[in-house]
């Protein structure tokens, strides 16, 4: 379930009140896991996957009640304001137009009510605050280009230039920074509430980070850039059955001899953040450690890429060594080599299963079906890049649909949804992630992003009472039956 399709009144999901009714929920349905997408600031495209920032927390998940209750913002200041007009879609749009003020007010009474609490965050965040607060104010003073767009000075981070930026633009900087503060405050706050419901946070760290972000402006000798500092090939993925182009991503890639020779640094530190934030992380594409597909720059289309070998095991190995045992799961889905096979049982962290992909008819002998796992794998009925259970069931091959159907002996009288997902709870696999729209029974208006695709995608949220004490009740019944619950749950349970 997204930060961003929690209900609101106020245009998208938030971390306040609704955040902690989730929690309640998803403890009182007996779950012990709450997976979430990136929680970076967005950018264009509203994809959580192109964010400004590996370290920054996105301004529009700021719950501006909690900042009422501080102080730092009166009622009438953000109540009364046009948040949309459709409950169950974000409007980025008025989003953008019409937060940033309001936010504006709530950090200009946060450097006069809070400064000494503010101060201290930006001394423990300084490593990568102060770039990214000075990335964002130079952002807005070139009209929100891109910096690859910026002047010289600025856009190769000239010394003389970069200081005289942050004395000219040090009431911006502070914003930023008062930003990432309120952000940073109302997360502890929540992830607190959650944990000490026995809630864990399963966060999701992108392989790849956006060219247009503080992240590759402030570190571009890690990356393969021109001494312009523009992209000299970029991410995406070869051509395969469901896209006869391939996936051009566009983000740079990294360079991982110069990123092998200090110890891959830039790296440890991106994920020991996300540790600080997270209990579990997801590692989106797993698959491009062991190799990486490289796009020449400039081309539309991925066709001409090639395969580059990745780190490997070399990088997991220093991860191990620097940070400990982490609890990782690794997004090995796509076409995967026996290299990346190796690699994952190297690592030794659980891959993922995507029961909707377990039957397709072009694949009879599919790993996917539930009586192939062992225990050390995750089982998601579909990601947020795949269409619901119900859409899926509508939209997908009939071919497929039918083999489901037979093989989960699925039914139309409790809702196609709820077999699926039995399915996946009824498999060996450690854990068991399904999304909230699956568990809601919603279709394919639910979906959160169709890939290769612009407009409609991260938009969806749920409605106000759309979760209730009785669903919390019939997921807690199917966590008992399948032996899921939590320890705690499990060894006092009373409940029929």
């Amino acid at each position: 379930m997204p930060i961003s399709s929690l209900p609101s009144p106020y245009g998208i999901g938030t971390m306040g009140e609704a955040a902690r009714e989730f929690v309640d929920f998803l403890a009182a349905g007996g779950q012990s896991c709450w997976q979430i997408l990136p929680v970076g600031p967005t950018s264009y495209g509203d994809s959580p996957y192109q964010s400004f920032s590996s370290y920054a927390g996105n301004p529009y998940f700021i719950d501006l009640d909690q900042l009422a209750r501080q102080g730092l913002l009166e009622a009438e200041e953000y109540r009364n304001l046009n948040w949309g007009d459709d409950p169950a879609s974000v409007d980025y749009g008025l989003l953008y137009q019409n937060r940033y003020p309001v936010l504006r007010r709530a950090c200009a009474r946060l450097l006069n009510k809070e400064r000494e609490a503010f101060d201290a965050f930006c001394r423990e965040e300084a490593e990568w605050l102060e770039d990214y607060a000075l990335f964002m104010a130079l952002k807005g003073r070139y009209g929100g280009a891109s910096w690859f767009q910026w002047p010289a000075p600025e856009r190769l981070r000239e010394p003389d230039a970069l200081e005289t930026a942050r004395h000219a633009l040090a009431g911006e900087v502070d914003f930023w920074k008062g930003v990432q503060y309120l952000f940073f405050q109302q997360w502890s706050a929540l992830k607190k509430y959650a944990n000490g419901k026995g809630v864990s946070i399963i966060g999701d760290l992108p392989i790849y980070v956006a060219g247009d972000s503080a992240d590759v402006w402030s570190d571009p000798d890690q990356f393969q850039l021109d001494d312009q500092g523009s992209p000299t090939e970029v991410a995406g993925c070869p051509p395969d059955g469901f896209s006869a182009d391939g996936q051009l991503w566009g983000n740079p890639l990294f360079d991982w001899e110069k990123m092998k020779e200090d110890g891959y640094r830039w790296w440890l530190r991106r994920v020991a953040a996300q540790f600080r934030i997270y209990d579990t992380l997801r590692i989106d594409h797993f698959r491009g450690f062991e190799a990486y597909y490289a796009i020449p720059a400039g081309d539309d289309t991925a066709k001409n890429g090639r395969w580059r070998p990745g780190p490997g095991m070399d990088f997991f190995r220093r991860v191990n060594e620097t940070l400990g045992d982490k609890d990782i799961i690794a997004e090995d889905l796509g076409f995967l080599t026996e290299g990346v096979r190796q690699l994952l049982r190297d690592t030794g962290y659980p891959g993922m299963k995507i029961l909707e992909f377990a039957f397709d008819s072009r694949d009879a002998g599919s790993d996917y079906l539930p009586h192939c796992y062992t225990p050390h794998c995750v089982v998601y009925a579909g990601t947020h890049d795949n269409d619901t259970i119900q859409g899926w069931m509508e939209n997908a091959p009939r071919k497929d649909v039918a083999f489901a159907k037979e093989y989960l002996r699925l039914t139309t009288g409790e809702g196609y949804h709820w077999g699926m997902m039995r399915g996946a709870w009824a498999s060996v696999a450690d854990l068991a992630v399904m999304q909230m729209q699956d568990v809601l029974g919603l279709g394919s208006e639910a979906r959160m992003n169709t890939p290769s695709t612009l407009g409609t995608n991260w938009k969806w949220r749920a409605l106000p009472g759309s979760y209730d004490a009785r669903l919390a009740k019939r997921l807690h019944r199917e966590m008992k039956v399948y032996q899921r619950l939590p320890r705690k749950q499990s060894a006092g349970d009373k409940t029929e």
